[in-house]
Order: C-alpha cells, then structure tokens, then sequence
C-alpha cells in the first residue's frame, strides 16, 4: 500500500539510504511510467468498454467494473505521488497531503482486494447455484449495496486509524521528510489488518475458484460416464463386445485420433466432440484459477509478511529496498488484474474490437 522506503531513526539516515546508483535511477524512470501507463491504460479500457457496450452491464461486470475504479486510481493517483516520493528521497507535500494520499493509497488497494473476493464469490454462485443466481441477475439494488460494501469496508479497515492514531496513542517518532501511517511501528496493528486484507481474501478466493473447479470436475465426469453409456448402445447394437476397458479404449481413440470418428455413428461422434471440447474448457478454466489464486498471493504475501515483520523489529532487520519491492509489487497486480479478469472474458474482448473499429472508421 502506501510506500516506505527507508529504514533508520533519524533524518540523517533517511537522506543517506535514499541515494539511488545511477543505474537504479535509469530503471525507475523506465519503469515507473510503464507500470503507470499499463495499470491506466489497461482499466481505461475496461471502464470505456462497460460505458459503451450496454451488453456488458451485467452483475458480475458491475464487479469487473467496480475493480477497474479502483485500479485506475492506483496508476491515476497513488503511483505517480509515490513516485516523486521515491525519486526524491523525501515528502515534500506537507502533513495534510500525506495523509490524504494514505487514505487513498490503502482505500484503493484494499477495495481491489475485496473486489477481487467478491468477484470469485459471484462466480462461485454462478457455477454452484445457477438458478437461484438467474434469478437475481436483475436485483440491481442489491449489486449496488455489494459495491458499495467494498468501499466502506476498506476505509474502515485503514483510513480511521490513519486519521486518529496520534490522537489515541500519542504522537509516534516518524522522522522528517517521511510520509508514513502513526502505526508504522504497530507490529499488531499491521498482524491483525493482514488478516482482513489479505489472509481471509486467499482464503476465501482458494476456496471458491476450488469449489468451482470442484463442480466443472464433477460435470465432466458426469459427462463422460453419459458418453461412454452412449458408445455402450452403439456398440452393442452393432453387436460388439460391450467391456468396460473396450468401452474406455473405444472413449480414448476418439478423443486422441480422429480417424476412429469414422468407425462410430454420427451420434456418438458429436456426443464425444462435445465430452473432449468440455475436458478442454476445463483444464483452460482450472489454469484460469490457478494463475488468479498465484498472481493474488505472489503480489500480496510478500508485503504482507515484511511488514510485519519490520515493524517488530522497527526496521533494523529488514533493508529498506525491500520495502520498496513489496510496494511496488502491489501496484503491478493493479496491472494484470485487466488481463486476469475482464480481458480474458470474451464479452469484454468483443467489446474492444467493436470500440476499435468504430475509431479506425472514424479516423
């Protein structure tokens, strides 16, 4: 969330740990606008592809949308400040500006997070419930009061102690020219905000995506054990051996070679090309899964951990790049949470084109 990128008790120490080399400079500069430019640009395109395309105005795109806000901020807002920050060595804004550019900083990372949980939760629901899911889809007041939740939960989880803490536990020692929360130090503060705003969400975003692949999984079987009943009938209408293993060989040939299609009934040839076209969607679905849970947890676990950690031993076990690495790591997933989610979806990737061509038209 909000960046920190220096260890030491005093202004001294602060000024002398924030020298970059020549060749750190060189790659800050490339790579703080790239970062900026692809977390801008990528929920830039999913914001104008929701506004223009009335079709994507569904409740689980509501959500998509709602993830792109909060990400847009982040590369609109948050990374440029910090990137004076961390290019200067030093808050120059005053007391007010820092903490205005906390709140928004944790706010927007902490509503992307439980984004992301009430994403998966809506999938699960989808998948697991489909009916009683149908049945809600035009309940928009309750997609607003979902929203909305999002937000309020994450300023309360952060922004109230931002505001208040000198006020209820004294003013703490931050140094001059650091921008930091009062609870910076507060090695239990950090343990048990963690848990909301990052140990639940994993939790609670492993168990829904393997509940859903959990139940594609079962489908599937479901499937097969119809597809091999099928060839069953088949073949024992054509006055073949109807064994099980046969059966299994005959589902196995049609599904690796296609010349055996020929020796089956046009029936049982749809039938099989739908079985394998639907174990293919689901091993596309459970990597889909695997690389939201690893993206989430890679981002996330490693500022988590450090900064519990830092503030128990009030920086002199941790170095101070490594605080900047942790940071910046939460910013990337800004990045690829376009890629991850709406991109990938078909809805928003027709959307797009239909956007593109309607601009090349017009030029």
């Amino acid at each position: 969330m909000s960046f920190r990128n220096i260890s030491g008790s005093n202004s001294s120490e602060y000024e002398k740990e924030t020298v970059f080399s020549e060749g750190t400079l060189i790659f800050l500069y490339i790579f703080i606008p790239l970062i900026t430019t692809v977390t801008v640009f990528g929920n830039t395109l999913v914001i104008l592809a929701f506004i223009i395309d009335k079709r994507l105005r569904s409740q689980n795109n509501f959500f998509l949308l709602n993830l792109a806000i909060c990400d847009f901020f982040i590369g609109a807002f948050c990374i440029p400040v910090s990137a004076s920050y961390v290019l200067t060595g030093k808050w120059m804004l005053g007391n007010f500006l820092c903490k205005v550019w906390l709140i928004a900083d944790n706010l927007m990372c902490t509503a992307s997070v439980f984004n992301i949980v009430l994403i998966s939760y809506d999938r699960f629901l989808s998948i697991t419930l489909a009916v009683m899911y149908r049945s809600q889809q035009n309940n928009h007041s309750q997609t607003a009061v979902k929203m909305i939740a999002v937000w309020v939960l994450s300023f309360l989880l952060y922004s109230p102690a931002i505001i208040f803490w000198e006020y209820l536990n004294g003013h703490p020692f931050i140094p001059e020219g650091m921008c930091v929360a009062g609870y910076y130090y507060s090695w239990y503060f950090l343990l048990g905000a963690s848990a909301f705003d990052f140990f639940l969400p994993l939790i609670s975003i492993s168990f829904f995506n393997l509940s859903i692949y959990w139940n594609i999984r079962m489908r599937s079987r479901k499937r097969s054990q119809s597809v091999i009943s099928s060839l069953s009938c088949a073949l024992d209408e054509n006055g073949s051996s109807t064994g099980p293993a046969i059966i299994s060989n005959t589902v196995d040939r049609i599904e690796l070679r296609k010349q055996t299609q020929n020796n089956i009934s046009p029936t049982s040839n749809l039938e099989s090309g739908i079985h394998a076209t639907k174990l293919t969607r689901d091993k596309k679905v459970a990597q889909s899964l695997t690389v939201l849970v690893c993206v989430f947890g890679i981002c996330w676990a490693p500022y988590t951990f450090l900064q519990t950690i830092r503030a128990t031993c009030h920086d002199d076990c941790v170095e101070s790049y490594w605080n900047q690495v942790t940071s910046w790591m939460l910013w990337i997933n800004s990045s690829v949470n376009p890629i991850i989610y709406p991109l990938c979806h078909k809805s928003f990737r027709d959307a797009l084109v239909k956007m593109y061509r309607k601009c090349k038209f017009r030029l």
